[in-house]
């Protein structure tokens, strides 16, 4: 796993509690394919998984964030879009990336987004069964990790929330 990227006033993972909390954070749900396709895949498999988690005592809550700027980038430790969290843990063993068009375009400069690993295979949108073995796995055998590691904003994100910014205040009048 990625580690733990829960902001620390929140501490980190709830490993003893019945909680289950299941975040996604994303750079645009308006016009970013990836970012969209994600958002359909994860809600699906929490439709799907939700029953077992239940009948095993539970609790399942799903949270969606866009990252809209840097702040907020830097505030949730935001290492690439989209990201999944379960109890503050990436899903994602690690960050691996592409050319993303959509955010490209959003931002007016060269994006680089998430893509998930799978099975030997990148997917841009990840496959459902990828989801739900990642989120029953971090919910059933959570590996024990520091999310005291020191967070600093990837130099993609910086570029991207820059560009959006000049881009805006550009064509705003």
């Amino acid at each position: 796993m990625a580690g733990c990227n829960a902001v620390k006033d929140e501490g980190c993972c709830s490993c003893n509690s019945k909680k289950v909390l299941v975040e996604y954070l994303y750079l645009d749900l308006k016009t970013c394919d990836r970012c969209i396709g994600t958002d359909v895949v994860l809600e699906g498999v929490l439709k799907e998984i939700n029953p077992a988690l239940s009948c095993a005592g539970y609790e399942v809550e799903f949270k969606k964030m866009e990252i809209s700027s840097k702040e907020m980038a830097e505030e949730f430790r935001f290492l690439s879009s989209p990201t999944i969290r379960v109890n503050g843990m990436d899903i994602c063993e690690s960050v691996a990336e592409n050319s993303c068009g959509c955010c490209s375009d959003i931002s007016g400069t060269d994006v680089e987004c998430r893509v998930f690993q799978y099975d030997g295979e990148d997917y841009e949108v990840p496959p459902k069964e990828m989801l739900a073995s990642s989120i029953l796995s971090a919910v059933f055998a959570p590996k024990e990790e520091c999310c005291c590691v020191d967070y600093v904003l990837p130099e993609n994100l910086d570029s991207f929330f820059e560009g959006k910014n000049n881009k805006n205040s550009c064509c705003s009048g």
